[in-house]
């Protein structure tokens, strides 16, 4: 049996707000992701996606269940510096070039700067004749770009991806989506995204997983049906948006919608 990239089973997460009390983030998550799989968690703000890759990241523990990475747990991954990790805000640091934000992970990781390796992703995320720009001469794309090629500068086993272009305008964001299909294309890296766009979801995904409102938990999994590479054309066919307006009605269940009938994935 194929063990999965990323598998949660169970898993339950309690927080203790400073205010009192208990909040439970998550609730009986369970999902897979294949090796060299895209998949996108959606779901409504709150609902725990951002939680998750957390766990999966081995930066919080599961209060119930268990977060596995490659059957082992995912400080390993962590601390054999194979996992990536972009946020929304790109958090380059502002003294340092498009080159040397690149190779922070190497200083981080304590081993020799591997300057053609930092070549090669400039290359691949299209910025080359930028290597010597500071963050504030990018654009928020550019950046964005920055802090993806930084994610992969370790060459990852998985890339965990959090909102990485939610601050983006509509025009950037659906060029950034083109720019990321192409990068994972070229290097196939297992991984997680986090999005509240449904159409992003859709055009960058093998697999869109869709949450409940806190407590959070994996209510439907959907396959998307579209052939890779997705040109933007595919974003205005009425296939697109039939299967976007159904799981836009997903993460807003009525009581009377066979959405909110929707067993949990065990």
């Amino acid at each position: 049996m194929t063990i999965p990239a990323i598998r949660l089973a169970g898993v339950g997460k309690l927080f203790s707000p400073e205010s009192g009390g208990t909040v439970t983030a998550l609730a009986n998550v369970g999902l897979e992701v294949a090796a060299g799989e895209f998949v996108a968690l959606i779901g409504p703000s709150g609902c725990g996606k951002s939680t998750i890759l957390r766990l999966v990241a081995g930066l919080d523990q599961p209060s119930d269940g268990s977060v596995s990475i490659h059957g082992g747990p995912p400080e390993a991954l962590s601390r054999a510096h194979k996992l990536g990790f972009a946020f929304q805000d790109a958090a380059l640091l502002p003294w340092l070039d498009v080159r040397d934000n690149i190779a922070i992970p190497f200083r981080l990781a304590g081993i020799e700067k591997n300057m053609p390796r930092v070549a090669a992703l400039i290359e691949l995320v299209g910025l080359t004749g930028f290597e010597q720009a500071r963050p504030n001469e990018l654009s928020g794309g550019m950046r964005q770009r920055v802090a993806i090629a930084r994610a992969l500068a370790l060459e990852p086993e998985v890339l965990l991806l959090d909102e990485p272009f939610g601050a983006l305008d509509a025009v950037t964001r659906r060029q950034m989506n083109l720019e990321l299909q192409r990068i994972w294309s070229a290097t196939k890296t297992t991984t997680l995204l986090v999005t509240h766009a449904v159409d992003e979801a859709l055009f960058l995904a093998d697999r869109v997983l869709i949450m409940s409102p806190r407590p959070g938990r994996v209510i439907e999994a959907v396959t998307v049906p579209f052939g890779r590479p997705r040109a933007p054309a595919v974003l205005r066919e009425a296939a697109f948006h039939k299967l976007e307006d159904e799981l836009t009605a997903a993460l807003i269940p009525d009581a009377n919608d066979d959405a909110a009938r929707i067993q949990p994935i065990a």
